[in-house]
């Protein structure tokens, strides 16, 4: 399987709409690759708070339409990142789209936990509800949005959704990016899956990026790093390896909290 992540850089003197246009474009520069996977809130930027409300848009707004489009155009999978969504009947929410190679809308993940500490996203936004995976032909996706990264729980969750591969969009700051790389890692290790990291370069409003994407086997050994600059990341590997893994060292059969109730003494 071949998945290529673009690591976009956010930077604040390109509009919204020539982002839009040159991402889909790059986008359809990976023709050969079975899945493409893009940021967290590439249109605006993740920290860029006060444009939330100016650039949402719905569900199937223009970055649906641009984005549906260019997975249809070379036939990929395309995790499009995420956008601000703005709800009809409810808040704005941070929602990430996964589009089949058809351009058909396979999956819309609103992110659960929220960043910010009383401001910012945590109060510009509502929190998702609901684990969300999408089965490809060679692997089953499990999603998840930047913040979510430090929260294990989510993760096992998906993984006993059936998650094989866990995909992390994201707009982590430089400040953090030992974090960035240490919590992916982990979570491959403990949940003995694939973990696909994908940041944002650039700047958002004076916020320095990570970049520094990174492709992690179930065994938590790195198979491809990005730098700090914008760039394409592409990476091959067996998605079997999961199963594989899990067989030689079943420690997920060893979990003992979580399943079930506690017994009464």
């Amino acid at each position: 399987m071949r998945a290529s992540v673009i690591q976009i850089a956010v930077n604040e003197d390109e509009s919204v709409e020539a982002r839009r246009r040159r991402v889909a474009a790059m986008v359809r520069e990976q023709a050969g690759s079975d899945l493409v996977v893009l940021p967290e809130l590439w249109t605006t930027g993740a920290f860029a708070y006060e444009a939330f409300g100016s650039e949402a848009e719905p569900l199937e707004g223009p970055t649906y339409e641009a984005m549906a489009k260019a997975a249809s155009d070379v036939g990929v999978w395309l995790h499009a990142g995420s956008i601000p969504e703005r709800d009809p009947d409810g808040p704005l929410y941070n929602t990430s789209l996964v589009f089949s190679p058809s351009g058909d809308l396979a999956a819309a993940y609103r992110k659960i936990h929220r960043f910010g500490f009383d401001k910012g996203e945590a109060v510009l936004m509502g929190a998702g509800a609901e684990l969300v995976t999408v089965r490809l032909p060679e692997t089953t996706l499990g999603l998840s949005t930047c913040y979510d990264l430090r929260f294990p729980e989510l993760f096992r969750g998906l993984v006993d959704a059936g998650a094989e591969t866990l995909v992390v969009s994201a707009g982590w700051p430089e400040r953090r990016r030992s974090h960035w790389t240490l919590l992916a890692q982990a979570r491959a290790v403990e949940n003995q899956a694939f973990v696909v990291a994908c940041g944002t370069a650039g700047t958002h409003a004076g916020v320095p990026q990570a970049g520094h994407s990174i492709v992690v086997d179930p065994w938590g050994e790195a198979l491809a790093r990005a730098g700090a600059d914008e760039e394409v990341l592409t990476v091959e590997f067996d998605p079997g390896k999961v199963a594989a893994t899990r067989e030689q060292f079943p420690a997920l059969k060893d979990r003992m909290l979580g399943l079930q109730p506690p017994r009464r003494p």
